[in-house]
């Protein structure tokens, strides 16, 4: 008689009931992806930056990987059965079916706001861009350039912020302020050697 681990190992391998598998599979590798990314993150943005007990400071790297963890399982869950349900109802995939799923999941997920949903939300706004200007070239709605572009691409970019974070600074998002004030401004402060170079004042 076979045992329980093989009949689930026979089960997976089977093909059966591959759909509800399939998003069950995502749910956990979103939470495994989401633990991964975040929890280096925290503990090195916590320790750089935060003041406060170790206590916490453990507190909030773990509050943070949890966060970020449910999240992004909780969306590729939601992602998934609704791109399956779709599926289950047209003949063939259609392509607005990712996006009308993703539009869900996002709301729903990543639209209640937070520290950890404003970062992830930011990041994919960077690289949604930079693919879109892509897209544009590849479709042909803008020529390709002639030249090398990343070069002035990065000059836009670092302009604007540094620009951003000298005069607006209540516009930027509190961990990035954080940062180029450590690089920018408290290098200038210091009133002696260990200051100056052992540690930031």
């Amino acid at each position: 008689m076979a045992t329980i681990a093989q009949q689930v190992n026979y089960l997976l391998a089977s093909g059966q009931y591959h759909t509800i598998l399939s998003i069950i599979k995502g749910f956990r590798n979103g939470a495994v992806y989401g633990a991964k990314i975040r929890f280096p993150h925290a503990l090195v943005m916590t320790f750089l930056f935060k003041r406060g007990s170790i206590t916490e400071m453990a507190k909030g790297i773990l509050e943070a990987t949890f966060t970020h963890s449910k999240n992004l399982a909780c969306f590729v869950f939601v992602y998934k059965t609704l791109t399956n349900l779709m599926a289950w109802f047209e003949t063939h995939e259609k392509q607005y079916q990712s996006f009308i799923a993703a539009f869900i999941g996002g709301y729903f997920v990543f639209g209640k706001y937070n520290k950890v949903n404003e970062q992830i939300n930011l990041y994919l706004l960077s690289r949604i861009l930079y693919g879109l200007a892509k897209l544009a070239v590849k479709r042909g709605y803008v020529p390709a350039p002639k030249g090398e572009v990343f070069p002035w691409f990065a000059a836009i970019v670092w302009g604007i912020v540094l620009w951003l974070f000298e005069y607006e600074q209540d516009t930027l998002q509190p961990s990035l302020k954080s940062s180029m004030t450590y690089l920018y401004h408290d290098s200038n402060r210091w009133n002696n050697f260990k200051n100056f170079l052992i540690y930031n004042k």
